[in-house]
């Protein structure tokens, strides 16, 4: 079940809505058959078990042998306790590379942040309120060194907010106490705000760079998907690291193509167009009256979303 981006509930709603803190990592599931096992999926239905052994001990940490399926999110913590999806993104992707991911779990573990069930002891609880789902979670009281059920609070949505934005956190999860499990649905039962303007965007085209830029990308051209086509919402030049210029440049060299992906041809010249398959994700000013991102800056690419995963893409 996933989020939609938007604003606090009316105040006479907002008694009937729970608030939770939005953390900055790789969503999962966390499949719990009470056989001492863990097994961990993303939202793609991959299986990253692998890339996180740090987490195995949870297979243990259910009564009983007591089977369960959890819905969270990976993250890595920084000095203030905070999730910093910088941090995590060398551990994602190392589902296949075991060794690796040993190695640095050892040096800097995940943190597992749970905050919903979906299947508890034989039963699917997806047509349970969240209120209902939420006394089940509480009542597993899983915490431990490498995973939580931070607190959920009902009602105050506004002092909630103010709160992650006093402390420098990334926003606030809304969700609706009735509201039932949609696996896949971006519902409007949970709506999730961020503190800064932000887009996920997905990349169509760049302009190479000139002087020690070269072979490089100076820019990208970015746009989002409405109604199955992808629209042009404008170009990013600034917000790279060199390393993760040198990365991008390999993943638009692997998926150029001689064929625009843009509903309309931007009006720059000398691009080269990619399969609009990379998602990234950028912090803005303000957008146009013609939907183009002004002073758009790169936050991160997420490899561990496709475009329809994302929230570039609407129906």
């Amino acid at each position: 079940m996933l989020a939609t981006p938007g604003h606090l509930p009316p105040p006479a709603q907002d008694p009937h809505w729970a608030y939770e803190t939005k953390q900055d990592g790789q969503r999962a599931m966390f499949y719990l058959p009470g056989d001492g096992t863990l097994v961990l999926r993303a939202r793609s239905g991959d299986d990253i078990t692998g890339a996180y052994p740090e987490l195995q001990p949870l297979a243990g940490a259910l009564p009983g042998g007591l089977a369960a399926v959890l819905d969270g999110e990976i993250v890595m913590l920084d000095e203030r306790g905070h999730s910093d999806f910088a941090r995590l993104q060398p551990r994602m992707g190392l589902a296949g590379s075991p060794g690796r991911a040993r190695r640095l779990a050892a040096r800097d573990p995940v943190h597992a942040v749970l905050f919903d069930v979906v299947h508890l002891r034989g039963r699917l609880l997806t047509g349970r309120p969240w209120a209902e789902r939420r006394e089940e979670l509480e009542r597993l009281a899983l915490t431990g060194a490498a995973w939580s059920t931070p607190r959920a609070l009902v009602g105050h949505g506004e002092a909630a907010l103010a709160a992650t934005r006093e402390h420098g956190l990334e926003g606030l999860i809304c969700k609706r106490l009735n509201s039932r499990y949609e696996p896949g649905v971006r519902s409007r039962n949970w709506i999730k705000i961020r503190n800064m303007r932000t887009a996920d965007v997905v990349v169509g085209g760049w302009l190479p760079g000139g002087g020690r830029l070269t072979g490089l990308p100076g820019s990208v051209l970015v746009g989002q998907f409405h109604a199955g086509a992808l629209r042009y919402v404008g170009s990013v030049g600034t917000g790279w690291s060199e390393a993760e210029r040198t990365e991008l440049a390999r993943l638009l060299h692997a998926s150029e193509t001689d064929v625009c992906p843009f509903d309309e041809v931007p009006r720059v010249a000398g691009a080269h167009w990619v399969e609009p398959r990379l998602v990234g994700e950028v912090r803005y000013a303000v957008r146009t009256r013609a939907g183009l991102l002004r002073q758009p800056s790169w936050l991160r690419l997420r490899q561990d979303l496709t475009p329809e995963e994302s929230d570039a893409y609407q129906e």
